[in-house]
């Protein structure tokens, strides 16, 4: 759907950027399958031209499926298979039983439908982004968790911001977008909103958000692409995520940490795993909260913050822990198989 790295909103293919290009430099041999306007200094494969979004493609399953079997095609080259696609690689995995597959899961799976899907795949190993993430599925193969991470001189820290609150992501009813701005409202700060707007949730937009984008002090933005962020996260005092819904990972909490910019965050989903209370952000229940921590997450130290993403979420530690659990699951399957592990 989108490119990788891509060029605007897309939180599951700039990790996978990131992630890829940290295997090269440390000397591993990666073959990425992506659109064809990809850059990477892996080997690239391409299914399709262009980001399928970007090109306003129909339906993208078609394409999706011309991948997977591209993907197994080659299998026999490659050590691990790893996928971030989601469930429609299951089937032809199980037909290839000396291939070692691992899957990053990477977003919600409190659909009821994904029960029955799961609980006939659940020979399939799993990787979550988050631990809350597994929460509606606990009984599949989890074989780890591993939290995303970013290059180190992606962003920098930002010691002296201006006067706003930033809100980064998607407009769509969980992400807290109308929390966002009451949050503000109450508060007496201007708020930025950085966000895009899918064709599905074009409706909410027009309806419910529009409106709310004359309070005072709000400014729409728009969506920005990657080389805006530094300037919009480290230009802010905080970022609002107020989140409704259980937020596997939240990657704009971590490119904000990086700048030094405190998190104020509903206690939902992954945060609680990822914001350090009075280190890297505030956590807290409702709008009344969050209003009442304004202050607090304002005057936090910003080389503290950014010093907490340095130890906790650089993109050699995502890389070291995937490396891991290749190592493992081709152990299990050499064993599986009954064959001798080279590594």
């Amino acid at each position: 759907m989108e490119s990788v790295p891509p060029r605007f909103y897309g939180g599951t293919e700039r990790v996978v950027s990131y992630l890829t290009e940290e295997l090269v430099e440390q000397g591993h041999e990666v073959t990425l399958f992506a659109s064809g306007d990809s850059k990477t200094r892996a080997e690239l494969r391409a299914v399709c031209p262009r980001a399928l979004r970007l090109a306003q493609c129909a339906s993208p399953l078609p394409y999706h499926v011309l991948l997977v079997d591209r993907v197994f095609r080659e299998a026999h080259r490659f050590d691990v298979l790893h996928f971030h696609c989601d469930f429609l690689h299951f089937p032809m995995s199980r037909l290839h039983p000396r291939t070692a597959v691992l899957t990053t899961l990477h977003g919600r799976l409190d659909f009821p439908e994904l029960v029955p899907l799961y609980r006939g795949f659940q020979d399939m190993p799993l990787v979550s982004i988050s631990d809350s993430q597994r929460a509606p599925l606990p009984w599949v193969r989890w074989i780890g968790t591993v939290q995303h991470g970013l290059p180190r001189d992606r962003f920098h820290l930002s010691p002296e911001p201006d006067d706003y609150l930033a809100f980064l992501g998607r407009v769509s009813p969980e992400k807290g977008i109308e929390q966002a701005i009451e949050i503000a409202r109450r508060s007496g700060r201007t708020l930025r909103i950085a966000a895009k707007v899918d064709p599905a949730d074009r409706v909410y937009f027009e309806s419910v958000v529009r409106p709310l984008l004359e309070t005072p002090g709000v400014e729409f933005i728009g969506e920005i692409g990657e080389h805006h962020k530094q300037a919009f996260l480290g230009g802010a005092r905080a970022l609002l995520f107020p989140i409704d819904w259980e937020e596997p990972f939240g990657l704009v909490m971590i490119e904000a940490m990086a700048c030094g910019t405190p998190v104020l965050a509903f206690r939902r989903g992954s945060v609680p795993e990822v914001i350090e209370p009075g280190i890297s952000g505030v956590i807290v229940d409702d709008v009344e909260e969050a209003v009442a921590a304004i202050e607090v997450v304002e005057r936090m130290d910003r080389a503290t913050c950014r010093q907490a993403f340095e130890e906790r979420f650089q993109v050699e530690m995502m890389a070291r822990r995937y490396l891991s659990l290749y190592d493992r699951i081709l152990s299990a399957r050499d064993v599986t198989c009954g064959t001798v592990s080279k590594s």
